[in-house]
């Protein structure tokens, strides 16, 4: 699979192809996807992504200091796990946002050879979204490609499945609920800096991973996680939070993860990880003793392994 980051480089005689932001290619982008990839295959055809960073509704609603599921990167990886041959990503702007729905099928076609667009129920692209699926048919009938509108996908424990809704689950730490709706853990990819020690000294040692700014952090509170750094996958008790019994002036907040059954006592600075979430097991809390959560770690880490053992 190949990612783009414009289509100045990308030419194609004909293509399958789907456009959209895809945050986090959760369930209900699947579905649309794996219909994209098998029409396209069965085709011989490549199955073409389209999305865009940042976000439309970034930008149209000039929105602050926005947080997503997943970055540019790390979506193409998603993407092509699904079987997705082609990956581009669009420096979405006031530009393209002004760019009337004709122009920019006009511009796939011409650059990617567009036979076959597969869309969602609700897709519309273009100047104030005047390209809904109606004008996309009619516009696919002179520039010569069919349109495919898929159906929307719901949970029938956990009810619509949205970009949106899985980003409220997360920072609410509700990530078992999130991974229904996802069809996996949550997880982020970082890379683990350098800390106060404090948790060596206790006799749980962390890895204090640092992510992305516009990266998604779950809610404050202590995780069953698992870790993955340097090939191997570990399970993992993470605290997302500030460190209340430590510090009394307000810190910017932390992820730390102490890694269960890591042999020795490697140094993984700058090591770049994968922590996905399994389970929200409790609050961050302060203690009044140092004991008191030296004792609660325990708790915390019997409790994660049980949780481990129901899903490996």
């Amino acid at each position: 699979m190949a990612h783009h980051r414009s289509l100045d480089n990308l030419k194609l005689d004909r293509s399958w192809l789907t456009i959209g932001v895809f945050d986090g290619v959760h369930r209900g982008h699947q579905v649309i996807l794996r219909r994209l990839v098998a029409g396209a295959h069965a085709e011989g055809l490549p199955a073409v992504v389209v999305t865009f960073f940042p976000s439309p509704a970034v930008v149209l609603r000039d929105l602050r200091d926005p947080v997503y599921l997943s970055m540019p990167d790390e979506r193409a990886e998603l993407l092509a796990a699904l079987g997705v041959d082609e990956v581009v990503t669009l420096e979405f702007n006031r530009q393209l946002a002004s760019l009337p729905a004709a122009d920019f099928m006009a511009w796939m076609k011409a650059r990617l050879g567009i036979v076959h667009l597969c869309a969602g129920f609700d897709f519309a692209l273009g100047h104030a979204r005047e390209g809904n699926l109606p004008m996309l048919k009619q516009i696919g009938d002179q520039l010569g490609y069919s349109v495919t509108v898929v159906d929307p996908v719901a949970d029938p424990q956990n009810g619509a499945i949205s970009s949106s809704r899985i980003r409220n689950l997360v920072a609410n730490g509700e990530v078992r609920t999130a991974a229904d709706l996802l069809g996996r853990c949550y997880a982020v990819n970082g890379v683990i800096a350098h800390g106060d020690g404090r948790g060596h000294g206790l006799g749980f040692p962390t890895a204090n991973i640092a992510i992305p700014q516009q990266r998604l952090s779950p809610g404050f509170g202590i995780y069953a996680t698992w870790i993955t750094l340097r090939g191997q996958r570990f399970p993992s008790v993470t605290s997302i939070g500030v460190r209340p019994t430590f510090e009394q002036a307000p810190v910017a907040p932390r992820i730390e993860a102490h890694i269960l059954d890591l042999p020795g006592d490697p140094n993984l600075y700058d090591q770049p990880v994968r922590l996905e979430f399994v389970e929200y097991l409790r609050p961050e809390m302060r203690f009044s003793q140092v004991q008191d959560l030296i004792d609660q770690i325990h708790q915390d880490i019997q409790q994660s392994r049980e949780v481990f053992s129901r899903d490996r």
